[in-house]
């Protein structure tokens, strides 16, 4: 049984004048530990899949189950949400900001709050616990959101365009940080992106979606050797200029 099942998901969008279908006929089985990543034009309906995932959209039709329970029965909260923006509290402290999840899920106890420091520190900010967010940098501030996400331990993290916001070299450090940090804990990651080179970098398998409606057009294999390395050192592989080439054309395609 797969980790986590999206079963024929549709969505249409209804307002009082017009009706536009989102997402037609979405199936795709993803096995735990795995990362998969959605790229396509925009408008393709990625971003309202992932909302339908979360739970926090109810499709047309269709259903997704994680570990065999549609996710609207989960016991307790097992996906976390990482987005383009750090949302965090400016008024709060970075210790502050880190535990919010745990005290609202009345998880905080000395084990979590031990663990969640360690993975501040683990990821170079230990220290900050009492700075605000405005001293932090762009890059400092979603490592700061991905601690408050991961504080939680969900099952399933998904990240809509985490990165998009920064710099190229800030990126390049963050997709390092977070794909190792997603391994060592065994997490299953969604992402949503335009980069090709980000997919190919963190991904174990792209998802290629054609627009109107939105469908998973094709799923391509991210090879072993390149799954194997850290997204940086992934870009300098050969087969990472070859696989670039391939998804480049199937998304030309798309587009004629």
């Amino acid at each position: 049984m797969s980790f986590l099942r999206i079963q024929n998901i549709s969505h249409t969008y209804f307002t009082k004048k017009s009706a536009k279908t989102a997402l037609s006929s979405i199936s795709l089985d993803i096995e735990e530990g795995s990362f998969i990543s959605f790229l396509g034009p925009s408008g393709c309906g990625k971003t309202t899949l992932l909302s339908i995932i979360s739970g926090l959209l109810n499709p047309s039709s269709g259903q997704v189950l994680v570990e065999g329970r549609p996710i609207q029965e989960a016991e307790e909260p097992l996906i976390g949400y990482m987005l383009q923006q750090d949302y965090l509290f400016p008024w709060k402290t970075i210790e502050e900001n880190i535990l919010l999840g745990l005290r609202i899920l009345n998880k905080s106890n000395e084990i979590s709050r031990k663990k969640t420091f360690r993975l501040l520190k683990e990821i170079g900010l230990e220290g900050t616990e009492n700075q605000y967010p405005k001293q932090l940098s762009g890059g400092m501030k979603q490592r700061v959101a991905l601690v408050r996400t991961l504080a939680a331990d969900p099952k399933l993290l998904l990240l809509d365009e985490p990165f998009s916001a920064l710099d190229f070299q800030t990126k390049l450090r963050l997709e390092d940080l977070v794909s190792a940090t997603l391994k060592s804990f065994g997490k299953t990651a969604i992402l949503v992106t335009h980069d090709i080179g980000e997919a190919i970098a963190m991904s174990d398998t792209i998802c290629l979606f054609s627009s109107n409606p939105g469908q998973i057009y094709k799923q391509i294999s991210v090879p072993e050797q390149l799954r194997n390395l850290t997204p940086f050192e992934a870009r300098a592989h050969p087969e990472y200029a070859s696989l670039f080439q391939t998804v480049w054309k199937e998304l030309e395609n798309l587009e004629k």
